[in-house]
């Protein structure tokens, strides 16, 4: 369970309140990952300041390399709307998405992504590769990075080596 002072973390905010509330609503995602030994990701999507979609990685549980956290929240957004494009809506993700999460959130016409911390191995948002600003799409989309980034990376270190130390393998987590 990830604890925050709440008044303490205000004190140095960078974003207004509400992206903070849902970055955190993202993480509580991330959690439910991390209780079902998957990859602990979270992700939420907003609209007019009301979450439309939720959701968190269930890759083992589904056995499908497409069930990232940021493909569900979009799938449960367009579902909650009725229409695969969500322009006006914002995504909230944990971790940096990747190429394949990137695809859909151009696809899905998102306007804004906020995500906590990147991923130097597989992000498609500034780090490896840089999908947004490459001007190759017909859509664009506003990146913010930061929100919460110390949480999450914890989430994911502490899952790494906990699953580092069951499997005896030797490997890296995502992020740096």
């Amino acid at each position: 369970m990830i604890c925050l002072l709440p008044f303490d973390i205000f004190k140095t905010m960078i974003f207004e309140e509400e992206k903070y509330r849902f970055m955190f609503a993202a993480l509580q995602e991330a959690e439910k990952a991390l209780e079902e030994n998957e990859i602990p990701v979270g992700a939420v999507v907003v609209k007019e300041n009301k979450i439309i979609g939720r959701g968190y990685n269930q890759v083992e549980k589904l056995k499908d390399a497409t069930a990232h956290a940021e493909m569900i929240a979009l799938t449960a957004a367009s579902n909650s709307i009725g229409n695969w494009r969500l322009n006006g809506c914002s995504v909230y993700v944990t971790l940096e998405p990747c190429i394949m999460c990137t695809g859909a959130l151009l696809a899905s016409r998102i306007n804004d992504l906020y995500f906590s911390t990147f991923d130097t191995k597989s992000g498609a948002c500034g780090s490896v590769y840089n999908l947004v600003e490459q001007g190759k799409t017909n859509h664009k989309i506003i990146v913010y990075s930061g929100i919460y980034a110390e949480e999450s990376k914890k989430l994911l270190r502490d899952f790494f080596i906990k699953l580092k130390s069951k499997s005896k393998l030797k490997f890296t987590p995502p992020t740096a």
